[in-house]
């Protein structure tokens, strides 16, 4: 069983940024794709990025491409994603999320195996 803890949601002004981090226990990390995804009220679980086991390859939404980044450090069982030129749109609740594969990625959220319980980011003057 892998337990997942996100941290770094917060308030940010449009223009600014936050540094999201997902905190993985209980099994092997290195063995999980990770993604991230995210909730605004009223709408569906939304994928925002993902990367595979090794951090090799990364992929994003188009809404969120060139803005966030995905990364990840195996040696300390963490995720991370940096997001930049925050807009009133990217409020929402982000989830990390990990699927139990060394070859495919996490880009839906029907594929994963296991959630984080969220955290909020909101984006507001």
């Amino acid at each position: 069983q892998v337990q997942l803890v996100e941290s770094g949601g917060g308030l940010a002004l449009p223009g600014g940024s936050l540094r999201l981090s997902c905190a993985a226990s209980g099994g092997t990390f290195s063995s999980y794709a990770m993604g991230w995804f995210r909730q605004a009220p009223g709408k569906e679980r939304e994928f925002v990025a993902t990367v595979n086991w090794s951090a090799y390859i990364t992929y994003y939404a188009d809404s969120v491409k060139g803005r966030f980044t995905i990364s990840r450090d195996n040696a300390k069982n963490t995720v991370t994603l940096q997001m930049n030129s925050l807009q009133p749109d990217d409020t929402a609740v982000y989830y990390c999320a990990a699927r139990r594969s060394k070859v495919l990625l996490l880009s839906r959220p029907m594929e994963a195996d296991y959630w984080g319980q969220g955290t909020q980011v909101t984006v507001s003057s």
